[in-house]
């Protein structure tokens, strides 16, 4: 499955309640996702992170596809095999 294929998944399984819920609230969501994901990589609890994960990026689809936007398309837009604001692979930029 690629990322187009799972965004629509979740358009199919969360596409009425996520319009229902609106864009902000399903933002707040992901947001919420983030900082149990950021929990559980703080803790080093590796199968908690490995839910975290799928949770952030499934709220992620849920949000782009509220807004009607294709994350794959516009990744591979924007990371064309190399880092957007330096133009280099490896990224060159530095650190902050």
């Amino acid at each position: 499955m690629d990322i187009r294929e799972f965004q629509k998944l979740m358009l199919r399984i969360y596409g009425d309640r996520d319009l229902e819920r609106g864009v902000l609230k399903t933002a707040l969501w992901l947001v919420e996702a983030v900082g149990e994901l950021m929990a559980a990589v703080r803790d080093g609890d590796r199968e908690k992170m490995e839910v975290e994960f799928a949770d952030v990026f499934a709220w992620l689809c849920s949000l782009a596809n509220l807004v009607d936007i294709d994350l794959e398309d516009v990744s591979i837009k924007r990371y064309r095999g190399q880092c957007p604001k330096c133009g280099h692979t490896p990224c060159r930029c530095p650190f902050r």
